[in-house]
């Protein structure tokens, strides 16, 4: 009885695994425990958010209304514009520090320094904006779907 339970819980896997695209390997689909260490971690480009900046999904997809976590990897230097989200956004400084605001205006001078194991949580469409001085990494969790929208267009790294 416990081998066969084995065999049809590898089947599961196998076939859950396989009904994801390559890309999103290995976020979480929310079938049983997910343990990951951060060596497990799959990190992409970000170019929405900076360039240099990495994305590593643990659970999405993003685009669907469903929970969601991931963490950016942000290098030293970056600036993130003035920019709105659809859905709650809560995140936890993991190491680095993330100079933060709300508003639409980008002024450094109003943002306020969260270190490791700070957190910060935005309602949907407050506009935001924040930078780093050296590498950050952040972990963002909420309620699909996710996105980010830039409230003026030039300042959408995606078209630089």
């Amino acid at each position: 009885m416990r081998k066969r339970s084995i065999q049809i819980a590898i089947l599961l896997v196998g076939a859950t695994t396989a009904a994801l695209p390559v890309a999103a390997q290995p976020v979480y689909g929310g079938e049983g425990h997910l343990l990951l260490a951060p060596s497990q971690l799959e990190w992409k480009d970000a170019p929405a958010v900076a360039p240099g900046a990495k994305i590593a999904v643990i659970e999405g997809p993003l685009d669907k209304a469903v929970p969601f976590t991931f963490r950016l990897a942000l290098p030293a230097n970056t600036k993130i514009a003035p920019h709105v989200h659809p859905a709650f956004e809560r995140v936890t400084v993991l190491s680095g520090t993330f100079h933060f605001a709300q508003g639409d205006t980008y002024d450094m001078s109003r943002t306020q320094a969260l270190g490791p194991g700070s957190v910060a949580v935005m309602p949907p469409g407050v506009a935001m904006f924040g930078y780093t001085k050296e590498a950050t990494v952040i972990q963002l969790h909420g309620v699909g779907p996710w996105g980010i929208k830039y409230p003026n267009p030039a300042d959408d790294p995606r078209h630089k």
